[in-house]
């Protein structure tokens, strides 16, 4: 059964085709984020309280290095797709949203970029 109106199905207006991809893109990183966080609760845990050069020499560890990185793409991916979603679904002016949509892509990269900076500072001096 065709939902759509007799002048819709001329127009082929309709479903951009894209929401299952952006579904699957935003639950992919919401479950690559809960061991990682995981990893996060622990770490804090373990490490909270301790002298800073004891910590740094810990998140310069190869392993939690990579974990660190890991961490910063999968939640700066999330965040993008997740503002994306409200600007498409609560912007309706079509400039308006066009502008908020790339300050977001820019927002995020700079944020991602000065996080993985900060996390290849720390690796690569302790």
């Amino acid at each position: 059964m065709d939902m759509r109106t007799p002048l819709g199905k001329v127009r082929g207006l309709g479903s951009a085709k894209s929401g299952t991809e952006h579904f699957w893109r935003v639950r992919t990183t919401s479950i690559a984020l809960v061991p990682l966080l995981l990893f996060y609760i622990v770490f804090l845990i373990l490490y909270g309280g301790r002298p800073y050069p004891e910590v740094v020499s810990a998140l310069s560890n190869p392993f939690v290095a990579t974990i660190n990185g890991l961490t910063v793409i999968a939640s700066i991916v999330h965040m993008r797709l997740g503002m994306e979603e409200v600007i498409q679904d609560y912007i309706h002016n079509e400039v308006t949203k066009m502008a908020l949509l790339i300050l977001n892509a820019f927002f995020s990269l700079l944020v991602g970029g000065l996080c993985l900076f900060a996390v290849l500072k720390i690796a690569f001096a302790g």
